[in-house]
């Protein structure tokens, strides 16, 4: 038996203005949030996107096919209301960033590291005046707290939406520097995603290549460059209302 889904009762996805903000319309009708709010968007360009989502669906919806509205929904039900809460959560994560843990062997990998990862951490260093410094191995030992709070000044700059695709960013890649670097656009968003899978990358060329690990890591890949480009898309938000 086939899964319960939704089927399609409008015609024609809109984007309507609002009191500056921006409203998705299925023939004429509000879409709302899972929680009930309209789905009101901080930027044109973003709510076309949302508002294209929902042209393209099919007889029955698909919600696996709508990652914008899904960050989105977010953005209003969930970070809107739990900020603090979620700005701690990620700030959080750079005093484990992936960048930092590293291999002393084997050699080849341990320099790959050095190569990849050190200039981002240079770049946080210039750009925030925040110094991660790298660890070998995998126990944690703290980082320097005034690097840690610079850091953390540039998530609770974000308002919902960004913070709410800045939140797929850190988690997706493992490292608030990374996020930041896509935030800010220190590199394309896959090459990014490429270093945040260094040590992934390595092991495939020393086991081979894994069907299903390979399968599980598109899926985040995809996922990580949809949440940049929404990320983009929102940029034009001008504060955490």
């Amino acid at each position: 038996m086939s899964e319960w889904a939704p089927k399609r009762f409008w015609k024609d996805a809109a984007v309507v203005p609002e009191d500056g903000l921006w409203l998705v319309e299925l023939d004429g009708r509000r879409v709302k949030t899972p929680a009930k709010a309209t789905l009101t968007l901080p930027t044109e360009p973003l709510a076309q996107a949302v508002a294209e989502e929902w042209q393209a669906q099919g007889e029955r919806i698909d919600p696996g096919s709508m990652p914008f509205t899904r960050t989105a929904n977010s953005a209003l039900d969930k970070v809107r209301h739990q900020r603090a809460a979620v700005v701690e959560m990620l700030a959080e994560y750079g005093d484990a960033d992936l960048l930092c843990y590293r291999a002393d062997r084997p050699e080849d990998l341990a320099e790959r590291q050095r190569q990849e990862w050190d200039p981002f951490l240079d770049w946080a260093a210039e750009a925030y005046g925040a110094r991660l410094e790298p660890r070998a191995g995998i126990m944690h030992a703290p980082q320097d707290g005034a690097a840690l709070a610079r850091l953390r000044a540039q998530v609770d700059a974000l308002g919902p939406f960004r913070l709410a695709a800045f939140h797929d960013l850190v988690a997706l890649s493992g490292s608030l520097v990374l996020a930041l670097a896509a935030a800010e656009r220190q590199a394309e968003a896959e090459e990014i995603w490429q270093v945040s899978r260094l040590d992934e990358r390595f092991q495939e060329e020393q086991w081979g290549h894994d069907e299903e690990a390979a399968e599980v890591a598109e899926i985040k890949r995809l996922s990580f460059l949809q949440a940049e480009r929404f990320y983009r898309l929102a940029e034009g938000e001008t504060g955490p209302a």
